[in-house]
């Protein structure tokens, strides 16, 4: 029995606000989420999960508003802790730990880290939902971890490719715990 996984990166957020967690979506953010429930409203979708960051779980709501279904929070799926601090370099820090996947700030998490417990999250989800279509709204490092796991090639080049992809869908599908595929979904180009 094939389970298939649509990870949602969400929308575009407000990056006025510094909170990691309440962190809403922009006003881009906010139209461009009806892209992810036009692409995947007849698609048989059986359950919803998030992170419970705000800008995921605001990008897969009208989805699953329109589905008659909840939007169900698992914390695992969060995205990754860089520090207590906004960071101003980004980028030579994204670069640092594509590099060394254990590399991590004071009070961060290393993208090992970060994988380990996406994927826990699920394999989980794969156990409970066999054979189902399910959704998760995701985060970009996050969801670029859990590519990395099961395709080793998707390295830093592919995480500065798909950065600017907000909202964004990649399809998994599997038998039991095995990567059968990976789809990569740009809503923009449909």
């Amino acid at each position: 029995m094939v389970t298939t996984c649509y990870f949602v990166r969400h929308a575009e957020p407000n990056y006025d606000n510094h909170n990691d967690y309440e962190r809403e979506l922009s006003e881009k953010g906010e139209r461009d989420r009806h892209l992810v429930t036009a692409f995947l409203e007849d698609k048989g979708i059986t359950a919803i999960y998030s992170s419970p960051y705000v800008r995921a779980k605001e990008t897969v709501r009208p989805l699953a508003d329109k589905l008659g279904l909840a939007v169900i929070e698992r914390d695992d799926f969060r995205e990754r802790k860089i520090t207590t601090d906004w960071i101003e370099d980004f980028q030579a820090f994204s670069q640092q730990q594509w590099a060394d996947f254990s590399y991590k700030l004071a009070d961060g998490e290393s993208l090992s880290e970060v994988a380990t417990r996406n994927i826990a999250a699920l394999e989980q989800l794969l156990e409970e939902h066999e054979g189902q279509n399910l959704v998760v709204g995701s985060h970009g490092t996050a969801l670029s971890t859990i590519i990395n796991h099961y395709d080793k090639t998707f390295a830093y080049a592919d995480f500065e490719r798909v950065k600017g992809l907000m909202p964004w869908i990649v399809v998994f599908r599997f038998e039991g715990k095995t990567c059968l595929s990976i789809e990569e979904v740009n809503l923009f180009e449909l």
